[in-house]
């Protein structure tokens, strides 16, 4: 076994990369300069792993465009919530065992990220510079935090309008479904017009009505979907593929809210560092990005920009229902969130210690 383990790990240039992998260590990281010279390098790498938290069929037609335009190498994808992506690659860096390429980040996963992103100059690849975030990040999709309500359930005139009308004693007793983690609260902490301390003083106010906590948005819009719950927190992009497929559901026009951006890295250590290199810079650009819109992930402006109202549905629903909305801009503001998310959950009371 020792033999063929030492011949193993003398094996060709060609096949080094997954050489050093049988072999316990890192595979090297690719010397390109340009996007032709990647493709060669992930064509001989043949594949792609990409973990990130959106089901399969959204990110198909993306995956579809990428494997055509790139043929030679395959995508296989994974749906894996952001935290338990952050754990588990911790754990594969640790051992140096790396098991995917691409990986996802946003929310209070971002900083943990950091130190787990391989170091990429992301600009030889021809991504946007206003798409390159702390370096090594690349943004591909924001995901909008909106509150939503059934249609079937309430009438025009009793849509809640503002984060003041969803104090209204009508909606006590688990009338409201909300995602007990506190994200949709983030934009109080970016708006100075809100502000994080206003922002903890409604969330305990928001509490006393006793609303139907869950343990994930999802869920949250599956309460809404469904009519048990009226009116929840929600993301955008739920909202839009339930109701094109004539789901009892709408984005409320509750304002202003957090456009959460996501952002794509390929992980220090990856089996395949030029293929995740070159899907990553893909999906950044205008081909890639127009495979996402179709399944309502983009990128979108970083505050209220409705230019592209009509042929970006995400930024259309936005502008629709009149809802303003904000985006992370810099490393400090999630350094900000670490702090305020604990605060939301003590205040809404759905901490656990």
């Amino acid at each position: 076994m020792k033999r063929f383990r030492r011949r193993l790990c003398m094996a060709s240039v060609m096949a080094v990369a997954v050489v050093l992998t049988a072999c316990g260590g890192p595979p090297p990281v690719p010397d390109t300069k340009n996007l032709d010279e990647l493709y060669q390098a992930a064509k001989a790498e043949g594949e792609v792993v990409w973990f990130a938290p959106k089901p399969e069929a959204q990110m198909k037609p993306a995956i579809d465009a990428f494997e055509k335009k790139y043929p030679g190498i395959e995508v296989r994808y994974t749906n894996k919530k952001a935290p338990d992506l952050v754990t588990q690659l911790n754990v594969e860096q640790a051992a140096d065992r790396v098991t995917f390429d691409v990986s996802n980040a946003g929310g209070l996963t971002v900083l943990p990220s950091q130190s787990m992103a391989a170091k990429v100059d992301w600009a030889s690849y021809e991504v946007p510079s206003d798409q390159i975030f702390a370096d090594d990040f690349v943004y591909v999709w924001a995901v909008p935090k909106v509150w939503a309500y059934n249609t079937d359930a309430l009438a025009p005139n009793d849509v809640p309008a503002s984060w003041d009308d969803l104090l209204d004693p009508r909606w006590n007793g688990g009338k409201l479904s909300v995602e007990s983690r506190g994200s949709f609260m983030t934009v109080w902490a970016q708006d100075p017009a809100l502000g994080a301390d206003a922002g903890l003083d409604y969330a305990s106010r928001l509490a006393e009505l006793n609303p139907h906590y869950t343990e994930n948005t999802t869920q949250a819009h599956t309460l809404v979907v469904s009519g048990q719950t009226p009116v929840g927190t929600d993301l955008i992009n739920l909202v839009l593929e339930d109701e094109s497929k004539g789901a009892p559901v709408a984005v409320a026009p509750v304002g202003p809210t957090n456009a959460n951006k996501s952002y794509l890295f390929v992980a220090d250590g990856a089996p395949h560092p030029a293929a995740g290199r070159l899907l990553t810079a893909f999906l950044a650009s205008e081909e890639g990005q127009s495979a996402l819109v179709d399944t309502y992930n983009s990128v979108i402006p970083t505050n209220t920009d409705c230019t592209d109202a009509a042929t970006n549905r995400v930024i259309g629903a936005l502008c629709d229902a009149g809802v303003e909305w904000f985006s992370e801009t810099d490393i400090a503001q999630y350094e900000q969130f670490s702090d305020f998310f604990p605060e939301v959950e003590e205040a809404l009371g759905t901490n656990v210690n």
